[in-house]
């Protein structure tokens, strides 16, 4: 297979890179140095890979990278950086949402979808849009709590300024 240029355009960032058609997004992006994106299970069954795509939130292992050619992609580093942190960081770190991190950033990324779409989800939403991500660690409570108190701060935030 020839390899075939493509650019990528990661958390504002364009990169042209050369690849193989066969390659996934996932390892296009661990190429690129976007560690952040978790390589779990390779088959899009934990979400710790999960990326936004043009605002959708998708599992990178099962995209091939030319699909994303000339798409926004966001990573949860994408979202905030260490001295500005975006509100889904603190909102986990607040809830004890992490423990051992590794499947953060996916929980983060498809809670960023859902919140984008759906500003004030209810608990059913937020544990259906949290489905395709697992986490051995926390039992998920304190992950939904973190996006429930999230949305609560938002519309409340929204109805202070009279923007709801």
């Amino acid at each position: 297979m020839q390899a075939r240029i493509i650019t990528l355009n990661i958390n504002g960032h364009s990169h042209q890179v050369a690849l193989k058609p066969n390659v996934t997004l996932l390892a296009a992006l661990h190429e690129l140095g976007y560690t952040d994106v978790k390589n779990g299970c390779e088959k899009g069954d934990c979400g710790a890979c999960a990326v936004l795509i043009d605002g959708a939130a998708m599992n990178s292992c099962l995209v091939l990278a030319w699909q994303a050619d000339g798409a926004t992609i966001v990573t949860a580093a994408g979202l905030g950086t260490p001295d500005q942190p975006h509100p889904l960081h603190t909102a986990f770190a607040d809830a004890g949402a992490v423990q051992c991190g590794y499947c953060t950033p996916g929980l983060i990324i498809s809670a960023k979808a859902l919140l984008d779409e759906q500003p004030q989800p209810t608990e059913r939403q937020i544990r259906e849009a949290l489905s395709g991500n697992l986490c051995r660690c926390t039992g998920y409570d304190q992950i939904v709590r973190a996006v429930a108190h999230l949305a609560a701060e938002d519309a409340a935030g929204a109805e202070k300024s009279g923007l709801n």
